[in-house]
């Protein structure tokens, strides 16, 4: 039996017409695969609107109820659109999470997937030609109706794919691929053919927001090739897949930027052992992700440590480091929102040096200065001012020439 799985996103069924476009998709695949597993999401702004509506009826909404709540967006979409594949007499049926079962944790919110029953979901298949499945939610063991975060579709469909043995996934979105950067910023930002499961995950955690990391983290494990494509266009769009000798020829695939950025500094600590973990022990108690550290050279018997925090998590974080200062004889503690990080990508990297000094050298040039640098194996990370974000971009990809077609 060969199958595949398409996932379509809240724009791509905001309407009727694009619900018909989508209809036209899974009706073309159908000629090339014996049966489709199609993913959909909530119709662009459901989803805002339903919570929306949970916010007017509480001041704080319950976690698991309001998943029950905002998980009705999906069942909309699956119910219209199997309408839709009926009128066109495919054998279809649309399922829900809880349906087949997906079973999560109790994690209301961003629950994370335990198990998807493959042998249901094949019996599904051995009735219809399509089976319509709620994205973004599943259960409990005990059966209480849970969702994955947002962008949780894409890891839906991913997941199903790897339950159905590690089977093509394609997801369909309103660009039609993966790009060397943000088209929005640079005009000459190129699609990519084929990027590797690692720079995929270093581009989704910087903020691309073409694919939901979790996914990506599906598809690596369980080596599930994914194609990103358009809903409104032909096009081959980009395949995410394992990297291979080709792949690591190129020494930087794409610059990535994330502008949800805080920096977050105590001045003046004492320099001794246990300082460290005394401040992120409590952030990593409260879920606060922390990524960029530097901790500055003793002087006296003194340090400074910095570190860099979603935005959104500020002022939690201040309020724990206004506990956790005093303790430790801080000076002080300060914060800045005004800057973002940008990141140049690439498993070149791991076989190739001199991607740092070409980044600084360049970000040099224009003035641009740099304020905190992180690095990883396929990764340079560099937090510079947010008014500069968009310049640096350009110029790390003119640098790196990712404007130039390699295929």
């Amino acid at each position: 039996m060969k199958i595949l799985v398409q996932k379509f996103g809240g724009t791509s069924v905001a309407t009727l017409e694009r619900m018909q476009k989508v209809r036209e998709k899974v009706s073309n695949a159908l000629r090339r695969f014996n049966k489709i597993v199609v993913v959909l999401s909530a119709r662009a702004g459901d989803t805002n609107n339903l919570l929306q509506l949970a916010g007017q009826w509480s001041p704080a909404p319950d976690k698991a109820e309001c998943d029950l709540l905002v998980s009705t967006g999906e069942q909309m979409s699956i119910g219209l659109f199997t309408m839709l594949l009926k009128d066109a007499d495919i054998r279809a049926r649309s399922l829900l999470g809880s349906q087949i079962p997906i079973t999560t944790d109790d994690s209301f919110g961003c629950a994370r997937i335990l198990e998807i029953n493959s042998a249901a979901l094949l019996d599904w298949l051995n009735q219809y030609d399509v089976l319509v499945v709620a994205g973004f939610q599943g259960c409990t063991i005990d059966g209480r109706v849970t969702t994955l975060g947002r962008g949780g579709s894409d890891t839906s469909a991913v997941a199903l794919a790897a339950a159905l043995g590690s089977v093509e996934c394609e997801i369909y979105t309103d660009v039609d691929g993966v790009y060397t950067t943000d088209p929005n910023i640079c005009s000459s930002a190129r699609k990519i053919d084929r990027i590797a499961y690692n720079e995929m995950l270093e581009m989704a955690s910087m903020g691309a927001k073409v694919l939901h990391i979790r996914s990506v983290e599906f598809a690596q494990k369980y080596r599930v090739p994914v194609r990103v494509r358009s809903t409104f266009t032909d096009d081959p769009g980009t395949l995410v897949t394992q990297e291979d000798s080709t792949m690591e020829a190129v020494l930087v695939s794409g610059i990535a930027y994330d502008r949800d950025q805080a920096r977050v500094t105590l001045r003046d600590l004492p320099d001794v052992p246990g300082v460290a973990a005394a401040v992120f022990g409590p952030l990593s108690e409260k879920g606060i992700l922390v990524d960029m550290i530097v901790q500055n050279t003793s002087l006296g018997g003194h340090t400074d440590i910095t570190f860099t925090i979603p935005r959104k998590e500020l002022k939690q974080t201040l309020e724990i480091m206004a506990n956790v200062a005093p303790k430790l004889g801080a000076a002080e503690v300060l914060h800045d929102v005004n800057v973002a990080k940008v990141s140049a990508i690439g498993v070149g990297m791991r076989n190739h040096s001199g991607v740092a000094a070409r980044t600084f050298a360049a970000l040099t040039k224009e003035g641009i200065n740099i304020l905190m640098i992180s690095t990883s194996e396929i990764k340079i990370t560099i937090l510079i001012q947010e008014k500069y974000v968009e310049l640096a971009v350009r110029i790390l990809h003119d640098t790196f020439g990712l404007d130039w077609d390699l295929s």
